[in-house]
């Protein structure tokens, strides 16, 4: 409220079309289409909203890892696309999406996994200052490199964040 949102981050109105600033530019917003660029807060209160709740870091990989999903044709994408795409469910699988629309808020903090010790040094203090207030998101986006692409992959930022594709999955309550 206090940052007047209204809408995700490139949704624009222009004489009255619904418009999306995508990387090719000015585009009519597809209603078909993932949301991407919101907030882990807009992602939250959406799911509220939906009397749903967004996935744990833990209750996302285990679906990730019981989809029978290819991965090596999510991953053989060589970044043509730039945009989030509409998606058909396949045969076999109920998820969709996972890996190549956008990265999907959890409700996990980022914290590290259990028995992690910190390294001496420059990494140890390295990561010590990102476990702190930000929020893990899974799965990858359209632009995401195909190496980052695996159910166990942990992207994290602050969950006032909505510069990159970021979206929602929804977990039943």
């Amino acid at each position: 409220q206090r940052n007047n949102w209204a809408h995700p981050l490139y949704w624009r109105n222009v004489g009255g079309s619904n418009m999306e600033f995508t990387l090719y530019g000015l585009q009519t917003r597809q209603e078909n289409l993932p949301v991407c660029h919101v907030s882990g807060y807009e992602a939250d209160a959406y799911a509220n909203w939906a009397n749903e709740r967004l996935p744990t870091e833990a209750e996302w990989e285990f679906a990730a890892k019981q989809q029978t999903t290819d991965i090596k044709g999510v991953k053989s994408h060589t970044l043509t696309r730039f945009h989030p795409a509409t998606s058909e469910p396949e045969k076999g699988h109920t998820l969709t999406q996972l890996y190549d629309s956008c990265w999907q808020w959890t409700s996990s903090a980022y914290r590290p996994y259990p028995g992690f010790k910190v390294s001496e040094g420059a990494i140890g203090e390295y990561n010590g200052k990102f476990m702190c207030n930000q929020w893990i998101l899974r799965g990858g986006s359209c632009v995401t490199s195909a190496n980052h692409l695996r159910p166990s992959y942990r992207n994290f930022f602050y969950p006032e964040d909505r510069w990159q594709f970021s979206g929602i999955r929804l977990a039943k309550k």
